[in-house]
């Protein structure tokens, strides 16, 4: 067993996975598992920095993630980075913090190297599932992007696309600060637009419609899941490899779309960093699933953060 941490920091969250990873045998063994909502993307889309607010989350959150990382021993850290930073003027301010807090430097990934990484996290332990039929259509619904990933064992086709529920939460439901409450039918329109037409593009380069099994991951696909399973609470072990189908998708975005922020935040499972994003965060996860034609979706824990551990162990193997 190799003892690795990675950290993987989105347009909304930040996460840390501390991890014993054994790559010959696939397995691997969380120590440490935590998210914290930063909202690194504040304001991006329309400024093109990062906000000062949001690095200080940021930064405060590294801090408490190296402590964590020392605790554990974890023998590599690798911290990716991704759609906020990636498109940030001032991204030499976020890179030299991380450093000087964590002693690596984030690797700022492009979307093709951000879908591989999902990619590998979410399918590794579904190869022997034989009521899981390949090719595999990964969709992570970020806050700034989506990648697509259709595969089997290997990757076939890869793209990002500009649409997470940030981005778009930003983009046509915020006024003066505030998030309409609730969405208007025409604001809902013009998301809904942006998602097709993103769509039209990732159909130019990744077969998603040769996919028979449909993952999805991160905040607003597992969000969907626990809102369908009532759950009294957010319960990760109940989410995992969970099985949605298109048609209580379609009720809970629905729901979400037409409710207040106050219906929102009662949600049991609701993470209150999720409240005026989610219902964005579904409605592309149902243009999805509409758009291929998908009976239902698989929900994974296991994404990017896992695809990141994975080559950080192998990285060790290898240097060994």
């Amino acid at each position: 067993m190799t003892r690795v941490a990675a950290v993987d920091c989105g347009t909304n969250s930040i996460r840390l996975l501390v991890a014993d990873a054994d790559p010959s045998t696939g397995e691997l063994i969380d120590l440490d598992r935590r998210m914290t909502i930063v909202r690194l993307g504040q304001g991006v889309d329309r400024t093109g920095r990062l906000a000062p607010e949001a690095l200080e989350r940021t930064f405060a959150a590294c801090k408490e993630y190296a402590a964590i990382i020392k605790e554990h021993g974890a023998e590599r850290v690798r911290f990716v980075a991704t759609s906020a930073s990636r498109d940030a003027e001032n991204r030499d301010d976020f890179v030299r913090g991380v450093l000087d807090i964590l002693g690596v430097e984030p690797e700022v990934i492009t979307g093709d190297e951000e879908a591989e990484f999902s990619f590998t996290g979410a399918t590794k332990e579904l190869s022997g599932r034989a009521d899981l039929a390949k090719p595999y259509l990964v969709v992570d619904i970020g806050g700034g992007s989506t990648e697509f990933v259709v595969g089997d064992d290997h990757v076939r086709g890869a793209r990002s696309v500009d649409i997470g529920c940030v981005r778009m939460t930003e983009r046509h439901l915020m006024h003066g600060g505030v998030v309409a409450d609730p969405p208007t039918p025409a604001q809902i329109s013009a998301i809904r637009a942006d998602i097709e037409a993103a769509l039209d593009l990732v159909e130019q380069s990744v077969p998603l419609r040769e996919a028979r099994t449909l993952v999805g991951l991160a905040g607003s696909v597992t969000t969907v899941s626990a809102i369908a399973q009532n759950l009294p609470a957010y319960d990760p072990a109940a989410i995992h490899h969970s099985r949605v189908p298109y048609a209580r998708v379609r009720e809970i975005t629905e729901s979400l779309l037409t409710s207040t922020h106050a219906e929102r935040a009662a949600i049991p499972s609701m993470h209150p960093g999720r409240v005026d994003v989610i219902g964005a965060g579904a409605l592309v996860l149902l243009a999805i699933m509409e758009r291929i034609g998908a009976e239902e979706v698989v929900v994974s824990e296991h994404d990017i953060l896992d695809g990141i551990a994975w080559k950080a162990a192998e990285d060790l193997e290898q240097a060994s």
